[in-house]
């Protein structure tokens, strides 16, 4: 099947499978690079330096910052790696989703590396894909030959909807400003033509409802259940993805539901590090991170009022200045930098972290030059020269980079299979 991008609403509704496997091998070749003899993972001798993970778990593995922090712990490290993840598989007539390639495209180029990995295809909130999981670790540990022990959890869940395990009920999250309603320009990355996005204030159920879905309630779940089934190692290390942004981005991000969910992410990483040191003693060397990300073009990204405008100047002026970094350059300073330098991955209080506990790989983009410069051009651009003075080029190209279209290398005009050998 010869299969183009189809795009309504910056919102892509299909996928394509050489380009989805494309772009997974150009992440593992970044990370194999990154991740040489020479690099912090390794000490002298080119061994493993101790305290780096053996063994993660990914919920949330196919897309984004979930899939780099997968290609990073096995690419990188040598992990046994278990991911998490939600896709629809391609059918005999229309291709799967971008995730569900690729996770194939994982698990192939894990398998020619001699790696372990498994991937479970299911509901991430719902207890049925936990025990599942758990019996996966298991099976994948006795395969490679190490304690089903898990060193590194990353939950990067993007989900709209969550069905509470416990009640059935479904909750469904809303992108609202809260307290009022939000109007800012934005643009249509497929033409260039600036547009005023809006949204109404968000009532109270919205709001508890995005944070049912987006906050931390099943990230300690998660934790529970790993804990309870003492499959968490004892230096393990839990990290989840937040998002802060500019004072630009607040009304709708930071102060909006969105925010009010992250606030419940970070409650829930303190909660974890609480329920640690009662189970395992003051002293314990496990801990939990919500790390701080930069803004990046994710399939969600897109629809989000202002984020594509400020993305897309933004990327002009951090590439200007030499300093972007994609989801796997991110996750590559976060491990090397963060995580598992040779002092923090042997005491996790050695994690450099910012006053209220979080790692801050947002550093770049948040320096006074960079927003600056940023919203200077905000401010110059107009529907004229869009295209010409921010990076409304780049932040189209990241979008369908992540459904697989726009990858060098690929023939998109050739045949494509629905299914990946």
């Amino acid at each position: 099947m010869i299969i183009k991008p189809m795009v309504r609403n910056n919102i892509c509704i299909n996928s394509h499978p050489i380009g989805c496997e494309m772009a997974v091998k150009r992440q593992i070749a970044y990370i194999k690079n990154r991740f040489s003899e020479d690099s912090k993972n390794l000490d002298n001798a080119g061994r493993r330096r101790a305290g780096a993970p053996a063994l993660a778990l990914v919920i949330g593995c196919s897309t984004g910052y979930g899939l780099a922090s997968r290609v990073a712990a096995a690419f990188g490290y040598g992990d046994v790696t278990i991911g998490v993840s939600l896709e629809k598989p391609a059918s005999e007539s229309k291709p799967g989703t971008p995730g569900f390639y690729n996770n194939l495209a994982f698990d192939k180029c894990a398998a020619e590396a001699g790696l372990v990995s498994s991937t479970l295809n299911g509901d991430a909130f719902s207890d049925e894909v936990k025990a599942r999981t758990i019996q996966a670790v298991r099976e994948a540990a006795a395969k490679a030959g190490v304690k089903p022990s898990v060193d590194l959890v990353v939950y990067s869940l993007a989900s709209p909807a969550r069905v509470d395990p416990k009640t059935g009920v479904m909750y469904k999250s809303a992108i609202k400003p809260i307290g009022g309603s939000f109007a800012g320009k934005t643009v249509d990355m497929m033409t260039g033509k600036m547009l005023t996005a809006s949204a109404e204030s968000a009532t109270r159920e919205e709001i508890a409802a995005t944070v049912k879905v987006m906050g931390g309630e099943d990230w300690e779940l998660w934790i529970d259940a790993l804990e309870n089934a003492d499959m968490l190692s004892p230096s393990a290390r839990a990290v989840a993805y937040t998002y802060i942004g500019p004072e630009l981005s607040w009304a709708i991000y930071k102060n909006g539901t969105i925010g009010r969910a992250k606030e419940d992410l970070e409650r829930a990483g303190r909660a974890i590090n609480s329920r640690f040191r009662e189970k395992n003693g003051a002293e314990t060397a496990k801990r939990a991170f919500v790390s701080v990300n930069k803004a990046l073009v994710t399939r969600a990204s897109a629809v989000i009022p202002v984020i594509p405008f400020y993305v897309s100047c933004l990327f002009k002026v951090m590439k200007d200045k030499g300093l972007h970094e994609g989801c796997v350059e991110q996750i590559t300073r976060l491990y090397q930098e963060r995580l598992y330098t040779p002092e923090a991955a042997l005491d996790p209080d050695k994690t450099p972290v910012d006053e209220a506990g979080r790692i801050r790989l947002d550093d770049l983009e948040m320096r006074d030059d960079v927003q600056k410069e940023t919203l200077a051009l905000m401010n110059a651009v107009t529907e004229e020269n869009v295209l010409t003075d921010t990076d409304v080029s780049g932040f189209k190209h990241d979008f369908l980079e992540a459904h697989g279209f726009d990858v060098e290398g690929v023939d998109y005009d050739a045949d494509a299979p629905l299914l990946l050998d």
